[in-house]
């Protein structure tokens, strides 16, 4: 019709899959402020407890007063159904390639687009220069490296801010913006076990520490108290800022697996820097491999072979005793692995047995094993809220262990009281060879002045 306007046209109406991290950076990078997509929902994945909350006005933005609903991943077909969903964006890490798909072969079958947001969209700009830390795996050694490269950094007079991947599990709107530079700090944020597995080693040491949801707010705020920042990656994500420098880990215990999931292979083709974490622990043949599958996706980046060396803090203690072995939760859960170095360091400090904790699990800690049957003899510090933590005590209590060997990055006798003597099994980073590391990223830091 003449002088008339045209049809208007409706937002795409959108769900964001996701695990409480990548999804919501994606909604505050790309959705928040976007009048032309309606996002109805969020689902819930990896993490228990999520689903049933709601992504909080106060993050969500003037588009969404009453914020938006996390629904169950396994619902969401229905949804789709009821609501005319049109595009699903895929917002979660860690994944083989034919889950990816068969979570694609749904949204199709639904009648939806399905989408995955690149770096380019994501990723922000900083203040200050970025040094990011990720891996092709959950559980290759990213935290070690970190703190490794921390100290190197302050080592040559540089303020450092540590910016770690989302784990925002309990109230979204008062974990926006969160900064621990001290134990006191983590009680005070109510943090679980996983998260304090990844803040308290970099507290430990001094570095101050920054996470939550809003991400663009972090990075401003870290930036006013460091002269770089160094992001460390959880998950194999790729990072949230745009590296100045990009430090990508595999795992020499798991070759093969530099191309099997996402967005492992992506993050590592975007490598700067390649590691190969836990090359002492590996047969020649693994690092062969793992060298060989790096070199074919980028064969002109440095390559590091890296060592994981795990100390116990008193291997006495554990020599002829029956021991039971808590591992890194993450690493064996969304890693895949079946046990950690916990189980290698209680053996070769000549524990009398290793205990078996599914005999004495108590119902939380007994659905962690039905869900991932490949776990070994160990107990994942699995933590994600109070009845975790208080299942994980009671099973620790009531086993027939005689020592506990805890290879998770915190203190775990500061947060549990159970009759037996826990010793720390202490995770670090140590070059095997030339090039090394540190002298990779100070000759990077020589190029910048």
């Amino acid at each position: 019709m003449a002088g008339g306007k045209g049809p208007v046209s409706k937002p795409r109406r959108t769900v964001i899959m996701g695990a409480a991290g990548r999804d919501f950076h994606n909604f505050n990078m790309v959705y928040r402020g976007d009048p032309g997509a309606e996002v109805l929902a969020f689902t819930a994945a990896q993490i228990p407890g999520i689903e049933g909350r709601r992504y909080p006005p106060e993050l969500a933005g003037p588009l969404y007063p009453d914020g938006i609903p996390i629904i169950e991943e396994a619902g969401l077909t229905d949804f789709c159904g009821a609501h005319g969903v049109s595009e699903i964006v895929f917002a979660y890490s860690d994944v083989e390639y034919a889950t990816v798909m068969h979570h694609a072969s749904r949204a199709l079958a639904a009648g939806a687009d399905f989408i995955q947001l690149g770096p380019a969209r994501t990723m922000i700009d900083a203040a200050k220069p970025v040094i990011a830390v990720s891996a092709i795996r959950t559980g290759c050694g990213k935290s070690q490296t970190t703190r490794h490269l921390s100290r190197f950094l302050r080592g040559r007079g540089l303020g450092v801010a540590v910016i770690r991947h989302p784990m925002p599990y309990g109230d979204l709107a008062a974990q926006a913006v969160q900064r621990f530079a001290s134990l006191h700090d983590l009680a005070a944020a109510d943090c679980t076990i996983e998260e304090r597995e990844e803040y308290e080693p970099h507290i430990a040491e001094g570095t101050l520490v920054f996470a939550g949801v809003d991400y663009q707010t972090i990075g401003e705020a870290a930036a006013k108290e460091a002269d770089i920042l160094l992001w460390d990656g959880g998950n194999n994500d790729f990072p949230f800022y745009r590296p100045d420098l990009h430090i990508v880990l595999a795992d020499a215990l798991r070759p093969g697996q530099e191309t099997t999931h996402h967005p492992g292979e992506a993050v590592l083709r975007m490598a700067d820097i390649a590691v190969i974490a836990k090359s002492d622990a590996a047969e020649a043949g693994a690092i062969d491999e793992v060298t060989r599958n790096i070199r074919a996706i980028v064969p002109d980046v440095p390559l590091v072979h890296a060592a994981s060396p795990v100390v116990l803090d008193d291997a006495g203690a554990v020599h002829g005793r029956r021991a039971l072995v808590v591992e890194d939760g993450p690493t064996l859960t969304h890693g895949g692995m079946a046990h950690g170095a916990g189980l290698i360091a209680a053996r070769e400090a000549g524990a009398g047995a290793i205990v078996d904790p599914r005999s004495s699990a108590a119902p939380a800690i007994a659905e962690v094993y039905e869900r991932y049957p490949h776990l070994g003899p160990v107990l994942p510090a699995v933590g994600y809220g109070a009845a975790q933590v208080a299942a994980l005590e009671a099973t620790i209590d009531a086993a027939d262990a005689e020592v506990v060997v805890a290879a998770t990055p915190i203190d775990l006798a500061r947060l549990i009281d159970v009759g037996k003597p826990i010793i720390r099994a202490r995770y670090a980073y140590a070059d095997i060879d030339a090039p090394t590391l540190t002298g990779l990223v100070g000759a990077f830091l020589d190029g910048m002045n």
